[in-house]
């Protein structure tokens, strides 16, 4: 048992704060030095003595600085020399680089370094040593950094090298630390990271319960006896039921303490109503709470079923879902918080229920924002591998995310040539078992796109087949798996260039009309009818939701992006985002009135095609005020007619019932006149983290849009907020993303601008055009609190390492020569020195170190701090100050320059001290 006087001390809550901020950023390798001779090769095998750019004491001066997260390919410019499916932008390796400190009290808590994701593979070194690989760009790093860091004046210094020349996907997949990093201080009993599981089910009986699981560490010295107390709070915050479990704990080892909590009534979660709860767990020991974590989740149920698909909550429902890849235009996939959010809400707007993050987890943010928006996951691993370092990532994945109530199927992987195989149904066999180790409340799925009638195929070892386009398979494989609930998990794969309704292969560009699509795909409309008309079938994922960078499927350069999306890159609506409308979205009318009415003279009396999106039940259509004709509405084909062209104004008229439901018209403009920038929201938080997307147009002099304008813009922007991304939606665009210059693209562009942490104040952005009237938009930016974060550090160059010479009762040869393959007679240290003398007077100490480029040009100071005893200290075989007094006392000595590899020494003399020593040595300017 720990004694309560410790366990009072160790009672520390848990600190999570930002390491986003501060870091030092070189873009290229930076190769290791050359290891020669014995006793380098000796050092170079020892924790803490990392080379090169992984050492602590490296020159970084020069480097750039920045903030996370941080995507570097999208700040290069497109190249036809690069991997199209990358969306030809140069990747490459990276090197980052941090320095803080910590505050002597955080000493004997849980240190743990988390990266939510690094794109592509990373090493990490923390103070000298190796400590992580990671060989995912989409899975979490946590990693224990204890036994690791210093305290007090000592420094820190964290450095990740990033591989992006490693690839994982034939999609754009960015470059660098482009998710959010953390440091998370916790006390040495504690409740693990993902530690918690909370996820509500009901039995068949109706009762709901709440069965909670919680894992737990014990990083200290002594066993202990954790009290976990679990609460359910309420959406308004009050306690609904409590319990207490218990768990014993020796040192260095983890337990897992079990309850469950009978609920009455919940309210539920849903896309229509996402009702989130509360799970507070807290970590006693002894009476004193050593953690705290609180978890969100929610209430409800689903099945799928083999005849009648998708149930939610008891209710019959299709799965109306999108894939998507993470990027968004003008960030890459350093994507901020705020605009997950955006997409979302554009997702939803249009009717989507679900969404499948292909083909890799998500940030936890954005899952995040899926349980509190009501958007159902399909949540999916990268890499098919059943091999321990892969079962670690799938593990990862389940754990993170099973207490979302978004998430309501597993999927393990995505179009696998071995699915028709035996190897594929094994390998899927054991990833379906690691999953239910983890949840047994979700079913799992694989998304194939072939092999489903082989004699061993992986839908045999799933609860729920997914189809990957395979439409005409669909009857076939429910004749002969009629027990097995079925999906389809990517459809579509349809092409569309927002603002353009003529095919034109020659110029990389595909109609607006929804009559394109890749050869294994089908259109919105006949994939939609598909699943729509079987009622086994429990939805689809169309592919894809957004546009995103590379895959410019059918083309290649000059094509950079996909065609594919429902909207373009910057989240503006192409044609299929209207039909998708009119087919999903029952509670409201729809009608959408496509194409534009801007055509050129000679097309007078020519026939354009014009399409209705409704979901009425009839659509009129009117030419300047005339009777075109009236249709019926097909719900799956829309209504579609041929006009000969007369500028002037275009208007349909929806009906229901017999009456006026909704009404679209779409005119003849005139020429661009003005700007106009339109906010996503009306302020930003001045918080350095909160963003948003302007929408940039111009309008005629009457204040009417002008879809066929491709102006270029220039932004400038003042007050607290800066200009992070840029981007137009045209797939052929060349122009830098990053900047302040972006052409318009049939009609429209986007700035992404992010706020700064500077005190309350407006934010003004101008967009200037030659020949247009100018743009102003001004924002306020609302004070926020800043989130706490780990201030970074520029310290001066710490000299920690030091070789320690035997004692000597008469003064030695400060620069005697020592044997390279002498590893014993010197004995090593690091930090504070302090050496008892007994009957000797003199000691040696020594390192050898890298000095910064300023003081190898100009100089500096080495600077002892409270020295004990008599001192001599010696650069490079040069004597270069005495310390006189024995007495203890900070020393410094200015020396006029440097070599590239630099030895000091000093030698430390007693005259009535018994000890001699001092407490750190450092290089100043």
């Amino acid at each position: 048992m720990i004694k309560k006087g410790l366990a009072q001390e160790l009672a520390v809550q848990r600190e999570v704060l930002c390491f986003d901020k501060g870091w030092s950023f070189h873009l290229g390798d930076i190769p290791f030095p050359v290891v020669r001779g014995h006793s380098a090769s000796y050092r170079n095998a020892k924790a803490g003595h990392a080379g090169g750019a992984a050492a602590p004491g490296y020159d970084d001066s020069s480097w750039r600085v920045l903030d996370l997260p941080h995507d570097w390919a999208i700040e290069g410019r497109v190249d036809p020399e690069a991997n199209l499916s990358q969306g030809y932008y140069k990747r490459g390796i990276g090197w980052y680089r941090r320095k803080f400190k910590l505050q002597p009290e955080d000493k004997g808590k849980h240190i743990e370094l988390q990266f939510d994701g690094i794109a592509t593979h990373a090493t990490v070194w923390v103070n000298g040593t190796l400590l992580h690989r990671n060989w995912c760009g989409y899975t979490s790093m946590y990693i224990d950094v204890t036994p690791y860091v210093t305290y007090g004046d000592r420094v820190n210094t964290v450095v990740v090298r990033v591989d992006a020349d490693a690839q994982e996907g034939w999609w754009y997949e960015g470059a660098g630390i482009y998710r959010h990093a953390w440091l998370v201080k916790r006390s040495p009993l504690h409740v693990q990271t993902d530690g918690v599981f909370a996820h509500p089910v009901c039995r068949p009986d109706g009762r709901w319960e709440l069965p909670v699981e919680v894992t737990l560490y014990n990083s200290g010295k002594q066993s202990a006896d954790a009290e976990v107390e679990v609460a359910l709070l309420s959406p308004e915050g009050k306690v609904v039921k409590e319990g207490t479990a218990h768990a014993a704990l020796t040192p260095l080892r983890e337990g897992v303490a079990k309850l469950s909590l009978p609920v009455e009534n919940p309210a539920l979660w849903s896309p229509e109503t996402p009702i989130l709860y509360k799970v507070r767990t807290s970590v006693k020991q002894n009476g004193c709470t050593t953690d705290e974590v609180v978890t969100r989740c929610g209430f409800r149920t689903i099945r799928f079923d083999k005849d009648t698909g998708f149930w939610l909550n008891g209710k019959n429902i299709k799965i109306k879902g999108v894939c998507n890849h993470q990027d968004h235009a003008g960030v890459g996939v350093a994507v901020p918080d705020a605009l997950w959010e955006f997409r979302l809400r554009k997702l939803k707007e249009m009717g989507v229920n679900a969404y499948r993050s292909a083909h890799n987890p998500a940030a936890k943010e954005f899952m995040a924002a899926c349980d509190s928006m009501g958007i159902m996951v399909l949540d999916e691993n990268r890499l098919f591998n059943t091999s321990p370092e892969y079962v670690r990532q799938l593990e990862w994945l389940v754990r993170r995310d099973r207490n979302c109530p978004s998430v309501i199927l597993w999927s393990v992987f995505n179009e696998e040539p071995m699915q028709g195989t035996e190897n594929g149904y094994e390998m899927v066999r054991r990833m379906s078992d690691v999953v239910k180790r983890l949840d047994t409340t979700r079913p799992v799925t694989a998304a194939m796109n072939g092999g489903f009638f082989s004699e061993y195929n992986v839908s045999q070892a799933v609860d729920v087949g997914g189809f990957n386009y395979q439409i005409k398979s669909y009857d076939r494989f429910h004749a002969l798996n009629p027990d097995l609930p079925l999906t389809s998990s990517e459809d579509g794969s349809a092409f569309m260039v927002r603002g353009e309704y003529v095919t034109d292969r020659s110029r990389n560009l595909m109609d607006s009309y929804d009559t394109q699509c890749a050869n294994w795909g089908a259109t919105h409309r006949d994939a939609w009818k598909a699943v729509a008309e079987r009622p086994w079938m429990a939805g689809c994922f169309y592919w894809t939701g957004f546009d995103y960078h590379g895959e410019p499927t059918p083309f290649q350069w000059p094509s950079v992006s996909s065609f594919f999306g429902i909207m373009d890159l910057c989240g503006f609506p192409k044609m299929a985002y209207y039909l998708h409308q009119a087919q999903w979205i029952e509670d409201k009318p729809v009608l959408e009135l496509v194409p534009h009415w801007n055509w050129p003279a000679d097309s007078v009396g020519k026939p354009i095609k014009v399409m209705a999106l409704s979901n009425a039940d009839k659509v009129k259509l009117y030419l300047n005020g005339k009777l075109v004709s009236e249709q019926n509405v097909d719900p799956y084909e829309m209504n579609t007619w041929m006009v000969p062209y007369k500028p002037g104004k275009l208007e349909a008229v929806g009906y229901k019932d017999g009456k006026i439901v909704s009404r679209k018209k779409v005119e003849t403009t005139g020429e661009a006149y003005c700007i106009r920038l339109t906010p996503d929201r009306n302020s930003l938080m001045g918080n350095g983290c909160d963003a948003m997307p302007v929408t940039v147009e111009v309008l005629d002099r009457k204040g009417r849009h002008v879809p066929t304008a491709c102006h270029p813009i220039e932004f400038t922007i003042s007050g607290p907020a800066k200009i992070i991304g840029l981007g137009n939606g045209n797939p052929n665009c060349h122009e830098p993303e990053k900047g302040n210059k972006r052409s318009l693209f049939n009609g429209l562009a986007q700035v992404i601008i992010q706020s700064t942490e500077e005190a309350d104040g407006e934010i003004c952005l101008k967009a200037t055009s030659p020949g247009l009237q100018t743009a102003t938009l001004v924002l306020p930016s609302v004070r926020k609190s800043i989130a706490s974060f780990v201030p970074s550090v520029a310290e001066p160059l710490m000299l920690d390492k030091w070789l320690i010479s035997p004692l000597y009762s008469d003064k030695p040869d400060v620069m005697q020569r020592v044997a390279e393959n002498d590893m014993n007679s010197w004995q090593p240290s690091s930090g504070e020195i302090n050496i008892s003398m007994n009957k000797a007077d003199y000691v040696i100490l020594r390192t050898s170190f890298e000095p910064k480029s300023a003081h190898q040009k100009h100089g500096g100071k080495v600077v002892l701090r409270q020295v004990t005893g008599k001192a001599e200290v010696w650069l490079d075989g040069t004597c270069i100050g005495t310390k006189e007094s024995e007495k203890t006392a900070d020393f410094t000595v200015t020396f006029s320059e440097a070599g590239t590899n630099c030895e000091l020494r000093i030698l430390l003399c007693r005259e009535k001290e018994k000890n001699v020593g001092m407490a750190g040595c450092m290089l100043k300017d």
